[in-house]
């Protein structure tokens, strides 16, 4: 294995979702806010019919991973008509309540409603065609929970979003609450998964016997195609937010990146001068106009920003954080502000965010060995490699409360990268 490559390698139709709303109040929300380390209450009734516990537990449980409201769910208890007791579930912690029905062979309902002000706020009937408790029926779901969390809290949530991963040498897929793990076919041995904009496309590194190849791949046509130079070391691909674009490391010792047109145009222009030292690991601002790398031109790696067509490079990660110079792994946060990485503390990796304003770092991981962070839409979670299990799995953080949750199990899992929200079935 080269020196380039030692490097880099440790460094969505069958189901239709037409939300019908049947609101009192279009375009209406709560919009809930609340302080720093609290979370407003989201009582969820109980369902009746053969699936309301699976559609209670599965919207629940996508409304607890997004972290923006404590669920309120017990156990036990009847379905509740006609007028709610709203003073009372105010008493039980609720800024809101989920009511939600399907009558035999009918179309699923969700009532919200809104504690404080004591009135219906918004209903969804979502048309769901997939056969009940199959991966397009839970998905549908995921989105029906994303709907209600934007209403509720006026942020959209993740729940129908996937991420991609390397697993025993080729690549993975899961839905973002863990389940329906499965191995992307006609891949091969790959590493480096990337998503394109249109959470169609992937763009992953490729062994082969003359090196290591950039592919793309349709996962809905299954069609691949090659981007990269025919020899050589060719890693660690990213597209640019219009996905017009695709940047990647190439060389033989050391690598530079290139960057080059998904279609037409000329063949791959060169965009960093790394005069011996590895480039690699590139990230693109949310605008396009930035390039966050990792980078040895320093004799250590370290992550440095650029424009988009390499000009103006500059070395962010500056400060004296941890024991040692090693950070690699850059991602630029959907919203713009901070770039995750992970940094080598006391012997060990850790994921860490940098504030692109004033240059703060902040520590996220202390447990075990944490590394190759990857940013959620909302650009509040992250996905990250964790030893803390006792294998190599992702787990997912809140950046904000710091609470962790492990994706993955099973065989270990690495390299994780979130997908734009799922409209469709890949």
């Amino acid at each position: 294995m080269t020196r380039v490559l030692r490097f880099v390698v440790a460094g969505l139709a069958l189901c239709a979702y037409a939300p019908a709303l049947a609101a009192q109040e279009p375009g209406v929300r709560i919009g809930l806010t609340y302080s720093a380390g609290t979370r407003p209450g989201v009582y969820l009734l109980p369902m009746r019919g053969p699936l309301g516990d699976s559609v209670r537990a599965i919207i629940g449980r996508d409304l607890d991973f997004g972290d923006r409201v404590a669920v309120i769910a017990p156990d036990s208890g009847a379905p509740v008509s006609g007028t709610l007791n709203y003073p009372l579930y105010a008493r039980l912690g609720a800024a809101a309540v989920l009511r939600f029905d399907q009558p035999m062979g009918g179309v699923l309902s969700v009532e919200i409603h809104e504690v404080g002000a004591s009135r219906l706020l918004r209903k969804l009937e979502p048309r769901i065609t997939a056969a009940p408790l199959s991966p397009e029926w839970r998905m549908a779901l995921h989105r029906l929970s994303d709907e209600i969390e934007e209403i509720v809290t006026g942020v959209k949530g993740i729940a129908a979003t996937r991420l991609l991963y390397s697993r025993g040498g080729t690549l993975w897929m899961v839905d973002s609450d863990g389940a329906n793990a499965r191995e992307v076919p006609g891949v091969g041995a790959a590493i480096s998964p990337e998503w394109h904009p249109d959470g169609r496309r992937i763009a992953y590194t490729q062994w082969a016997d003359d090196g290591s190849h950039v592919v793309v791949k349709d996962l809905v046509t299954g069609q691949a195609r090659r981007y990269s130079f025919a020899i050589g070391t060719n890693i660690t691909p990213a597209f640019s937010p219009d996905g017009k674009d695709l940047v990647f490391a190439h060389g033989s010792d050391a690598t530079d990146l290139w960057k080059m047109r998904l279609e037409g145009g000329e063949g791959p222009v060169r965009i960093t001068v790394g005069r011996g030292s590895e480039n690699a690991q590139p990230s693109y601002s949310p605008d396009g106009r930035r390039i966050a790398f990792s980078t040895g031109r320093l004799g250590r790696p370290e992550i440095y920003i650029m424009d988009s067509d390499g000009a103006d490079p500059q070395w962010l990660t500056t400060t004296g954080f941890g024991d040692q110079s090693y950070r690699t792994d850059p991602a630029w946060s959907p919203d713009g502000r901070s770039v995750a990485f992970q940094t080598q503390i006391e012997g060990r990796f850790q994921v860490a965010t940098i504030n692109l304003r004033d240059r703060s770092v902040k520590q996220h991981t202390i447990e075990g060995t944490n590394e190759q962070p990857a940013w959620a839409p909302d650009g509040r979670h992250l996905v990250f490699t964790s030893n803390r299990g006792g294998s190599r799995q992702l787990w997912v953080l809140d950046t904000e409360s710091g609470r962790m949750r492990q994706l993955t199990s099973g065989a270990p899992a690495r390299m994780g990268a979130w997908s734009p929200r799922v409209n469709g079935t890949p």
